[in-house]
């Protein structure tokens, strides 16, 4: 049986604020004809505009949507009115669900079968024919290509910490070594660059601005080091024809400035030699550190590599989600944390501005689910490889202040270029005047300057300690869900 949602819960499924407000004028019992409720389904017929009620259903099982109605948005407004009816008790339960509903489910289970038997066969069929001569040139080629475009970025790094950062203020300073760095095929180092234009926006710019370019700077060095380190112990690398890229003459004192803000072990294992650094032999024999810099410069993991792989079983909390939105496309952060092996998980999902996004994933359930991880010397960012259904557990249990940031500098000396990680904290308390924070007998975090004053959080808490899931950046925490006195769950 599926825990009942609260009202919080269902508006934090809605697509934009629109959604939430026009689904609370379609929540009231008169809107409704033929509704009812089984163990995993709820349904119903919502009076429209026409002579015909939309017909609207929800799986709870994952949660899954259908309705008739023509909207694009999704969940659309009369299966969140549906959701809110069914959270306040009014919709009634039924032993069996209505015909056509009972051929929608009966559908995505064929669907679901189907998936996960090709899934399976994927699997276990054997390794496809090794690359042809035109693949293995044209990966040879992207290789150089990146390699060459991060040794400019370097160059250009240098330059500026030579020359001084005072003619960065101008919005499109980054705007011809982007487009650059698109054509070297290096797309996430691009971005990155793309993005530093929000910094000026900020009092303490200069600050924020030379600490991203550190990491940049240490990015390049990554895979130059990493790079050539492969080449040193792969015999396959060092007898082919491309040889690693030269990284630029950079003088030890514009390379020590540079990163300058970037320290610990991760640091040293780039910056250091080869032999010197252990972190570069782990991330060359296993996985960790040369996957992670990869996928940063922006070479793709499948999802279907992702899933080929190892996968953690546990009950995961949904802890809270953030939308983000840029150059019209629409990030979706997910926040999950297992409840037995206290691991942290990310589920991304991305779609263009106006595009439905993924809402399978409610904030303040518990999940039994199987979760693929991409390879990492963090690992963060995860696939549901598998569900098992939704468990009632309570609330999950919180750290310490000291205890949260002790994880999140582990998780940064694996990844130093980690921009967000989930945390929950407990018990702890909001506090502050001007500027806010999160404290606890340990000590106390700041929150992120964008939230403000956290009224909501302040009047749940009314004093008194609480458990908070948050998402920690290096500007400050964001809050994401609370729990009540009564174990209520807070979209905050």
């Amino acid at each position: 049986m599926i825990e009942r949602w609260n009202r919080d819960q269902v508006l934090a499924l809605a697509p934009d604020a629109p959604s939430q407000k026009a689904a609370q004028g379609v929540s009231s019992p008169g809107k409704w004809s033929g509704i009812g409720a089984t163990a995993d389904a709820v349904w119903g017929g919502c009076k429209g505009s026409g002579s015909t009620p939309y017909r609207a259903c929800v799986d709870l099982s994952e949660p899954a949507y259908r309705c008739s109605c023509p909207s694009r948005k999704f969940p659309c407004k009369h299966a969140l009115g549906l959701l809110l009816l069914w959270s306040a008790g009014g919709v009634p339960a039924a032993e069996e669900p209505a015909d056509w509903v009972a051929e929608w489910l009966d559908q995505r289970r064929e669907r679901l079968v189907k998936a996960t038997t090709r899934a399976a066969e994927a699997v276990e069929a054997p390794q496809a024919a090794a690359a042809g001569p035109a693949d293995t040139r044209r990966a040879e080629q992207r290789e150089q290509r990146v390699a060459a475009g991060l040794s400019d970025l370097e160059r250009w790094l240098a330059d500026q910490i030579r020359q001084g950062i005072a003619g960065s203020r101008r919005h499109d300073h980054w705007d011809e070594l982007s487009k650059r760095l698109i054509d070297a095929q290096a797309p996430a180092v691009a971005g990155a660059l793309s993005r530093l234009s929000s910094v000026l926006n900020s009092e303490d710019w200069p600050a924020r601005l030379l600490s991203e370019y550190a990491l940049l700077h240490l990015l390049c060095v990554a895979h130059r080091r990493l790079s050539a380190a492969v080449a040193t112990t792969d015999p396959a690398v060092a007898d082919s024809d491309a040889a690693p890229a030269t990284g630029p003459a950079v003088g030890a004192d514009t390379a020590a400035a540079v990163t300058a803000t970037t320290t610990g072990s991760a640091a040293a294992a780039v910056t250091g030699s080869a032999a010197e650094a252990p972190g570069i032999r782990e991330g060359v024999g296993g996985t960790g550190l040369l996957q992670r810099v990869r996928e940063r410069v922006g070479f793709p993991v499948t999802k279907e590599e992702v899933l080929a792989g190892e996968t953690v079983r546990d009950l995961w909390d949904v802890l809270g989600r953030r939308d983000e939105e840029q150059d019209r496309l629409i990030a979706r952060r997910v926040w999950l944390r297992g409840r037995h092996t206290g691991r942290a998980a990310l589920v991304l999902s991305f779609a263009m501005a106006g595009q439905a996004l993924d809402a399978s994933l409610v904030t303040g359930t518990t999940l039994d689910a199987d979760l693929a991880f991409y390879p990492g010397s963090a690992p963060l960012r995860a696939l549901v490889a598998a569900r098992h259904g939704t468990v009632s557990t309570g609330f999950p249990s919180g750290s310490t202040v000291e205890e949260a940031l002790d994880e999140v500098a582990a998780a940064l000396a694996g990844d130093p270029w980690l921009d967000s990680w989930p945390v929950v904290l407990g018990p702890v308390t909001p506090a502050g005047s001007g500027s806010w924070h999160i404290a606890g007998p340990s000590g106390g975090i700041p929150l992120h300057p964008s939230i403000g004053t956290p009224w909501r959080l302040v009047a749940v808490s009314g004093g008194h300690p609480l458990t908070i899931a948050a998402e920690w950046t290096p500007r400050g925490l964001r809050p994401l869900t609370t729990w009540d006195e009564e174990g209520q769950v807070i979209v905050l």
